[in-house]
């Protein structure tokens, strides 16, 4: 089972906030949104987004098996996926699907990795195995360990990362990409985005990842959440601006780029940090972002039609192959949080909503994917294709 603190979202506010100036717009409430349950707007409405994927938590008891995911994630024609182990069963389960997956180290075993015999003997037992029928592309050794509760993780990190690199290349899976996902909480200053930059107290160790990252090639991941600025601040922070819609936007003073949403803000503000560490050329990825469709009393916002509207927008631009305002010609990689409702998860109650799914299989909302898909058919002729008659997906109203 996935260890709960595998797939936390960090409110990380203070560097969240500083994404948008204080009483710049005037709050617009989101136009209305209907909600069809034509499964149409789903069969195949992922085809040909290749920068696109799907976080796969297990932090619940009543998911589908891993087999009957795999046929979800074909049907909806989604190529990327990420899970937060190397779960034996489901590894098994992707093999031969043509649908590539990220795998991931516990936090917990991250001391053990820093003897490299110890860091080939994992890979040996826990991605060899599944090599080459399951396309596994990456290992994310930990998750957001910069900023993890135990302090005393960060010193393990940089080790682990080079020790199961060295033993992938050892074994000839060099093209097997390491790195790890980080929080937000990463950045001391964010607003605006190029005024990115780390936290003082972990540059040390962030240079040297950072060095890692840069002559291996990997790319810098990072879990970015808008809902949580919009949800502590809405009387500031424009839901349009958060959710793609059209909006003022905001223009970096210095640069003079402009932004139209939160979402891609972040990301320069993480490369514009990096560049300020002396690095140039690692690619920033989205590891986690999303919406909850449901929260308890104080969790402004948390609501199936601003969970349809976010995904749904950020699917268009990733359907546009859109990079950032900084890096317009580079496709921003992006894994969505999440495939499934997490009914174990603890926390609030948005933590146990971000599915795009429940554990039925039927959609937790409908993200009104038709007029997507019907774009995406003119790029392929085969991109959008009904179900057949044994296909699962379902809306429930």
């Amino acid at each position: 089972m996935e260890g709960i603190s595998k797939s936390k979202r960090v409110n990380s506010n203070r560097s969240i906030i500083a994404f948008f100036p204080q009483k710049q717009y005037i709050y617009k409430a989101p136009q209305s949104d209907a909600f069809s349950s034509d499964v149409k707007d789903y069969i195949g409405a992922f085809q040909g987004v290749e920068s696109f994927g799907i976080n796969y938590g297990q932090v619940a008891n009543n998911l589908p098996q891993p087999d009957q995911v795999v046929e979800l994630l074909s049907t909806l024609k989604l190529t990327k996926t990420r899970i937060y182990d190397t779960n034996p069963e489901i590894l098994s389960a992707f093999a031969n699907s043509n649908i590539e997956i990220i795998v991931t180290v516990e936090n917990e075993i991250l001391s053990q990795l820093d003897d490299p015999q110890q860091a080939l003997q994992w890979v040996n037992s826990r991605i060899i195995p599944y090599l080459p029928g399951t396309k596994i592309t990456g290992v994310q050794v930990g998750n957001e360990v910069f900023t993890d509760d135990d302090t005393t993780l960060i010193q393990h990190l940089v080790p682990a990362v080079v020790n199961i690199h060295n033993a992938l290349a050892q074994l000839g899976y060099s093209n097997i990409k390491v790195s790890t996902p980080s929080s937000l909480a990463v950045l001391d200053q964010s607003y605006p985005p190029s005024a990115g930059s780390f936290k003082s107290e972990i540059s040390g160790i962030m240079y040297q990842f950072l060095n890692f990252l840069s002559s291996s090639k990997s790319p810098f991941w990072i879990n970015a959440y808008p809902y949580f600025a919009y949800k502590d601040d809405p009387n500031t922070i424009p839901l349009d601006y958060v959710l793609f819609n059209p909006n003022a936007g905001m223009v970096d003073p210095y640069t003079n780029l402009h932004y139209d949403n939160m979402l891609y803000a972040m990301v320069d503000a993480v490369s514009f940090a990096i560049a300020k560490m002396g690095f140039k050329g690692i690619e920033v990825r989205v590891s986690e972002t999303g919406w909850p469709s449901k929260g308890d009393t104080d969790e402004v916002g948390a609501t199936p039609m601003n969970a349809a509207t976010y995904n749904r927008n950020l699917l268009r631009r990733q359907m546009a192959n859109e990079g950032t305002p900084l890096n317009p010609r580079m496709r921003l990689e992006v894994y969505l949080f999440a495939l499934f409702n997490e009914d174990l998860k603890p926390g609030p109650t948005s933590e146990r909503n971000y599915g795009l799914f429940r554990p039925d299989e039927s959609m937790s909302y409908n993200v009104g994917l038709s007029a997507l898909a019907t774009s995406s058919s003119s790029t392929s002729s085969s991109s959008i294709s009904l179900a057949s008659s044994g296909t699962k997906i379902k809306v429930n109203p």
